[in-house]
Formats: structure tokens, sequence, C-alpha cells
């Protein structure tokens, strides 16, 4: 037992990077993963050029090639199929780094595989559900359901939305928060559209709104894609919070049974997938702070946030660059945690908030109810492009990836 380790509570996106990026920092530790096998469930991500710089520097982006997309745009339209905007993505933008649209299986599977490479096969312990940490003067000691506890320098709950470690940080928090929007996810087989490499938002929320874009190449002989899809609209009753319960056409497909685009056929794609899931748009209330001497929370454990800026696994993979690097610098210890928790939770709050008011579909919303939901002329005679612009750089800024800031920030490593 490595009582100077890091201990990893979760192997989920977060989870891994930190483990990585601890590696590269020369600091040990091991991931304790609740589930007995780490499978590649989810549908698609986003990673934006702030992720996708962390990620580069660990050296792993010949291997997002492998599974992923470069985007090249990100395009709205409204639920007539109207152009509303568009703009490049990624290197396509002048970005120093690529956006890229991946399927989370995927992307966990990269990590998964990198971390037993490079960290050894015993470095991430699946089947250790933790019931609680204790921590005194020296150390944690982890406790799980049906293994022996282990003891370790600092613990990191990286364990997601149901996050054990800060259900015992804070226990009276209650329940997730209800957006008021419940969604329908999917993946289907389908030619390229658009660019081929194309995010995107469709409609507005009070009618139906649609978040397409491809996350795997090449998957046949015929050049089919697997596009992924998400289906958002008002309900005043959240759907169950069961992240494996099926969908049914039936309860959203009206409302896009009408988008036959030149560009796509939306119901003809949503009912090419092979399974649909339904869930409801959540997050939680900011936290005044994640670390609690020795013990701190990292990714959807810390700031679980609405999907509304592709931006969920890109801040857990720049806290744990974040924290691997204040790790590194001030010892693996309560002052790399504090320092931690001082920028961090910050940063991420605002993302939160900015997900809930002005995410980059506010251009959607804006477009939606100054049109009144009707056909227009053209954009111009509704909204200027320059309002437009500003409120999809105004996000870029929120978290993190405005492309000057971002070229000027040092390496967290």
């Amino acid at each position: 037992m490595n009582d100077k380790q890091v201990i990893i509570l979760g192997a989920g996106i977060g989870g891994l990077t930190l483990a990585l990026s601890l590696h590269q920092a020369g600091i040990a530790c091991r991931v304790y993963e609740a589930v007995p096998e780490l499978k590649p469930l989810g549908v698609g991500v986003n990673l934006l050029p702030h992720a996708v710089r962390e990620l580069t520097e660990l050296g792993l982006l010949p291997q997002l090639d492998k599974v992923g997309v470069r985007t090249k745009e990100s395009i709205f339209f409204t639920e007539h199929g109207q152009l509303i905007f568009q703009e490049a993505a990624g290197e396509h933008a002048g970005y120093d780094w690529p956006q890229f649209s991946i399927h989370r299986g995927d992307l966990q599977t990269v990590l998964f595989e990198e971390t037993l490479k490079r960290l050894g096969p015993d470095s991430v312990v699946c089947n250790h559900r933790c019931t609680g940490v204790t921590q005194d003067a020296g150390g944690v000691t982890v406790h799980f359901a049906d293994a022996p506890a282990v003891r370790g320098a600092v613990a990191i709950g990286c364990d997601g939305i149901h996050s054990a470690l800060r259900k015992q940080l804070y226990p009276n928090e209650g329940a997730p928060r209800y957006s008021g929007v419940n969604m329908w996810r999917g993946t289907a087989r389908w030619k390229p559209f658009l660019s081929g490499a194309s995010m995107v938002r469709a409609g507005w929320l009070a009618v139906g709104k649609m978040v397409i874009y491809p996350i795997r190449n090449d998957i046949d002989a015929e050049g089919h894609q697997l596009v992924n899809w998400v289906a958002e609209i008002h309900a005043p009753q959240p759907a169950m919070r069961d992240w494996s319960r099926t969908g049914r056409l039936e309860d959203f497909l009206p409302a896009f049974a009408d988008w036959h685009f030149d560009w796509l056929d939306v119901p003809a794609l949503i009912r090419a997938s092979d399974t649909i899931l339904e869930y409801p748009m959540v997050d939680q209330d900011p936290l005044p702070r994640w670390t609690h001497g020795r013990l701190t929370l990292l990714g959807d454990a810390a700031h679980p946030m609405v999907p509304r800026g592709s931006n969920g696994a890109g801040q857990a993979i720049i806290d744990a660059r974040f924290l691997a690097g204040a790790l590194k610098d001030l010892g693996v210890g309560t002052a790399a945690l504090e320092d931690y928790d001082r920028v961090r939770v910050k940063a991420t709050t605002n993302v939160v908030l900015t997900n809930r008011s002005n995410p980059p579909d506010a251009i959607l919303r804006e477009v939606f109810e100054r049109s009144g939901g009707k056909r227009f002329g053209q954009i111009e005679d509704v909204v200027s492009h320059a309002e437009l612009q500003a409120i999809s750089d105004n996000y870029k800024r929120v978290a993190g990836y405005d492309p000057v800031a971002l070229k000027a920030r040092a390496s967290y490593l």
C-alpha cells in the first residue's frame, strides 16, 4: 500500500486524464472504479480546442484522429432549415489545436488503454465502489463496499454526477436541478452531410431543438459516418433520471416530422437510429468549494452542467491538467488542492451559469424570439451578424477557449 499516492475515484474522462497527467508529472496514483468492467458507453461529445490542447500535450492526438472527427464548422439553422450563423471550428478557425466530435466511449477507451499502457495493468482497479473517505494528518483512507480500504496522500472524487465523495461532503444537497428540458439521444449510420464535419444546432426548445454531428468516419465500405443527434424540448415534468432509459419515438418525433431539409432529412435520421435514450437535462447549483483538507472533487462530481456548450468533458480534462500541475508544483498535499479549488471553482461556476443562460445556442433563442418562429427573408432582417458573433465570442471567453488567450496561456504541466 502506497500512502504517498493520489487516490482517484472514478475511471471516466476526468479520472483517466488525471491519472495520465499525474504520470506525466512523475506522481504515483491509482484509479478505483465502481463498475465491475469498463465498457465504451455513451454517445457523442465535443472536445473544444482548449481540451484538445491538453490531450495533445499528453501525446494523444494520433489516437483521437483514429476514432474521432475533426470538426470543421459550427452552423446554426432555424426549425425551417434556414441558415442563421456559421463559423469555422478548431484549426479551421485559426486555433493551434483541432476540435473533435467523438463518441464518449471511444474517448474513454483511448484514455483507458493509454493509462494501462503507461501506468501498468494494475493502475485501474474495477469493482471498487467507494462508500466514504476519512482523513487525518498523514493522509486519507478510502473505504469500499466489498473490498479492503486503501490508503493514500489525497483522494480525488472523479465519480460523476452521483459522486459518493460529493454526497459525503454535501449530504443535504438534494437531487440534481431540472432545467425544464427533456432530451432524447441516439446515433445513426448516415452519409456525410454539409461539410462532412459540421456541428449543427437547429430550431429552439419551445418547438423542438436538435444538435447533430458526426462522431466516426468511414464506418463501412460505403463511406457512412456514425452521426450523433440530440433532440431537446421544453417539458414541465422531467423524464425519469435513468441514464439507460429507452426513449419512445412518439414522445418527441412529431416535433421534427417536417424537418426535411436539403442538407438533411432529420426524421429519417432519427428513425435510422438503433437505440434511443431519454433523460432530463439536469445540473447542480455550483458549490462554494470542492476541497476539504485532503479531499477534492473533479469533473461532473464537482460541476455537473447542462450540455449546452460542448464543455462537460472539456472542463473535466482541464480540471485534471490544472490539478496535476498544482500537485507537481506544490507537492502532494493540501496546498495543491487549495490552489486548484481557488482557480477552478470560480472558472467552472462561470461555465455552469453561462450554460444555463447564454450558451452558444442562445443564438437560436435570439432568432426564434425575434422572428416569432416564422420564416424570414434574410437573417439580417432579424438580427445582425455582429450580435450573433458576440454570443459565440463571449462563450469562448467564459469557457476558456478564446483563441488569443488560449494561445498565450502557459501549459499546466
